[in-house]
């Protein structure tokens, strides 16, 4: 899924042509939804499509689409190049977006589709595609037009300015409009007005008025609203804090994205635990919003020499009107450079860069080598004043290099792996100089945009770049690199966050990096935190973010960590081993978690391959409790008391449910432990209550099984009483059951029989122990179903 703030597109792509690169992929939305006849579709989720129901005149079935335009004159310009190189391309409009499509090849089937997808139209074809799904079983309609709506004709003006400037993403202008048009009764308006509300105040980072329409939206359409703008929603809600709700709403896109799909956020249940981590974790740090900030944009401060810094800024600072960015109406980023205050870490005396550096289009993202005399810098792809478009008539970002001449800057240079067909930025150099990393989405790309790296020469070549991996690129988006000897630190929206981007750091090893670990509060926040820099051994440094409480859009804020003084080494901890009760096999993937005395969750631990866990940094002579849980096996608790700074070792067995599951002469039924009842009444104990609640649990793993409560009593006693007795009893095991969420469906009788189906021969007549009376006093589950 697409998450995309504007600094994206402040930072990465200028608006020419109509669409742009991220916008191309981004505004139309790839949803799941599909032809009902289409089955092989969800078995795919891979490829990238979207539905819409019939088109006047267009062809059902599945289009390869290779470009979309909002202007005529670049959609014919395209589509004759591709008649030219031999596709039987062809363009068709779609009324309700009000965009042109330009599609490669029509097909009949699914499959037929996929396979020119997979191949890229049998090589032929090396850009972007996806597969348009026209559903011919309903002809396409609004759900809503706008002169249907019970509105004035003022709200009608404005509602149709809001969608021409959401159409051009001009999302500053948009959200202004819809928030003068979309005052009130929300749930009187149709879908797409709401989510294009939505979208406008989400791309520009306002998260409390995206949040409002996007739960209008999801109020209102429930299972119509798609797969990415819950995901949406999620986000948020986590940017306005509300992290409860906002775990429910990745639970449904989860669901949404389908079991097989390897989506940004897979294994949702285990980035909550995470998420739940960050959230009770937090560093003692002081931060300061700097002098410099602007009510605009400014962020990607970069060290430049002894006691000055270089960060990028949107800051109106001309005479004459400024020429505006349209995302986010803006003027364009030009290169700042100011003095720090040694004493206060404040910037002061900013001004910019170099002429030859600042153009009149984005300037951003700079590093400098070693020595200071190179310098690396991201901006638009241009040359000399001319802008320079890709085949999609999309404008690119490239890294360009200058050095320091007689103490100026060089005329940039760009670098030899740029490419005009996708963007390349946010360098950042190794303090030897020796690696360039950068941020980019060329092809080799795992998520959104990865971070890779070239090897800079002695000769000032470069070699060829390299994926940092799946240990740090995610489906996400990686962004704003940094590096010292220690670690690499760089922003992420794909690794488990609080909210929008969020600052990461990853140690180097010598097989590559550790885990990468969220900085967590204060430093990060419910909104964007990005472009972070640190003095290491002075735990001070610099970020941006557009938190709240700044003074405009993004702003830079200084940061000082507060160490704490060392405390002597703990070794107070709790280790185990986790396996399974009758084969002894060790349970990796089991979760362990550790609680309190008052049962507060403390920490948890995904146990290891060899069956191990460990939890560090305890308290002495303390007791706290263990539980271990695993998908189909029985939770199993334990209470450990810790030591005076000494390790503790504790090994646990898990159950598996299957056991309770068991045939008795031809018969299906859960064995449980006996349930017992004291004398003459039929009430549950407490002992009982532990056996049931296993029952529960299986019940809760088969969704599916449907059981009978059978209750017997031995032959002691009047034989009507016991019968009325054994059947109280059966009735008060089903009430349990129920309070405890099995629904009662699932039950399909309770029914005592007293003592007419002993299992021995203790009848009336005949002498018994104790012991063979009490085997016929007994609570039988037959399984009717599973």
């Amino acid at each position: 899924m697409n998450l995309l703030p504007k600094r994206l597109f402040i930072l990465c792509f200028f608006l020419i042509s109509g669409l742009s690169f991220g916008q191309s992929l981004s505004y139309l939305e790839f949803e799941d939804s599909e032809p009902k006849e289409v089955v092989s579709k969800a078995q795919r989720p891979d490829v990238r499509t979207r539905t819409v129901d019939a088109i006047s005149g267009v062809a059902a079935g599945y289009h390869i689409i290779a470009n979309t335009f909002s202007k005529n004159k670049y959609r014919k310009r395209f589509e004759a190049k591709m008649k030219e190189e031999g596709f039987p391309a062809y363009h068709f409009k779609d009324p309700e977006e009000k965009y042109t499509y330009v599609s490669l090849k029509h097909y009949e089937t699914w499959d037929a589709a996929v396979a020119d997808y997979d191949s890229q139209m049998d090589g032929r074809y090396t850009d972007d595609i996806w597969i348009l799904i026209v559903d011919g079983k309903k002809a396409q309609q609004k759900s809503a037009p706008l002169q249907n709506l019970n509105a004035s004709k003022g709200q009608l003006k404005l509602l149709d300015k809001a969608n021409e400037y959401f159409e051009t993403m001009r999302y500053a202008e948009a959200s202004n409009y819809y928030n003068l048009a979309l005052k009130n009764k929300l749930a009187t308006y149709p879908k797409e007005i709401l989510q294009k509300a939505g979208d406008a105040f989400y791309f520009n980072s306002n998260m409390e008025k995206a949040h409002e329409y996007y739960q209008a939206l999801y109020d209102n359409y429930g299972d119509e609203v798609s797969a990415e703008n819950i995901f949406k929603y999620a986000h948020a809600l986590k940017g306005t804090s509300k992290y409860g709700k906002a775990k429910r709403m990745m639970r449904l896109y989860k669901r949404k994205v389908k079991d097989g799909e390897k989506g940004v956020y897979a294994r949702t249940e285990s980035r909550e635990a995470v998420l739940d981590g960050i959230l009770q974790s937090s560093v003692k740090a002081e931060i300061k919003n700097l002098s410099i900030n602007s009510v605009y944009s400014d962020f990607s401060p970069m060290y430049y020499g002894e006691n000055q810094m270089v960060y990028a800024s949107a800051k109106d600072s001309g005479f004459i009107n400024t020429r505006r960015y349209k995302w986010n109406n803006q003027p364009y980023l030009d290169l700042y450079v100011s003095k720090i205050n040694e004493e206060t870490k404040d910037l002061r005396g900013s001004k910019k860069l170099s002429k030859k550096i600042n153009t009149k289009y984005h300037e951003a993202s700079v590093t400098f080598s070693p020595d200071g005399q190179t310098m690396y810098f991201t901006r638009n792809n241009t040359k000399g004043k001319k802008v320079i478009f890709g085949t999609k008539k999309i404008n690119f970002l490239k890294i360009y290099r200058s050095n320091m001449v007689g103490g100026e800057w060089s005329l940039p240079e760009e670098l030899p792996f740029n490419g005009d067909d996708f963007s390349t930025g946010h360098p950042a150099l190794s303090p030897d100089g020796k690696k360039l990393y950068f941020v980019s989405d060329r092809p080799g790309t795992i998520g959104n945009t990865d971070i890779f790296y070239v090897m800079v020469n002695a000769d000032g070549s470069f070699s060829e770049p390299i994926n940092l991996g799946p240990e740090i690129n995610t489906k996400g988006r990686e962004m704003f690199p940094f590096v010292n000897d220690k670690k690499l630190y760089f922003s992420s929206d794909g690794h488990v966050g609080i909210g929008g981007l969020d600052i990461f750091e990853a140690a180097f090893t010598e097989e590559g990096f550790e885990m990468a670990q969220n900085l967590g509060q204060p430093i990060n926040s419910r909104l964007d935190d990005f472009s972070y820099i640190v003095k290491e051994d002075a735990h001070e440094g610099y970020f941006a973010s557009n938190r709240k409480g700044g003074k405009g859009d993004d702003d830079i804020y200084s940061f000082k960590r507060i160490v704490p003084e060392e405390a002597p080494e703990n070794l107070n901890a709790i280790s185990g081993v986790v396996t399974e009760l009758v084969t002894g096999d060790y349970m990796p993937g089991a979760l362990v978690e550790l609680m309190d005395a008052n049962r507060k969750k403390l920490q948890e631990f995904i146990v290891e391959e060899d069956g191990s866990f460990l939890f560090e940094d305890l308290d002495g002579n303390t007791n706290y409790i263990l539980t271990v849980s695993k998908d189909k096996f029985f939770n199993e608790e334990q209470t450990v008391a810790t030591l005076e700074n000494e390790p503790i070792t504790t090994d646990i067995a898990l159950k598996r449910m299957k056991e309770m599951i068991v045939m008795e002469d031809g018969v299906k039924k859960l064995k449980t432990e006996m349930i017992y009842f004291d004398f003459d009444k039929f009430n549950i104990r407490s002992d009982a209550s532990e056996e049931l609640d296993k029952l529960v649990e299986v019940m809760n793993t088969y969704e599916n099984m449907v059981i009978k409560i059978e209750s017997h009593t031995d032959a002691i006693g009047n034989a009507a009483y016991n019968k009325y007795l054994s059947d109280k009893r059966a009735k008060s095991t089903r009430d349990y059951l129920i309070s405890q969420g099995i629904d009662a469906s699932r039950i399909a009788s309770a029914i005592g029989y007293g003592e007419e189906r002993p299992i021995n021969n203790c009848v009336d007549g005949v002498r018994c122990s104790r012991q063979n009376h009490q085997l016929n006093r007994r609570s039988e589950f037959v399984i009717v179903s599973m």
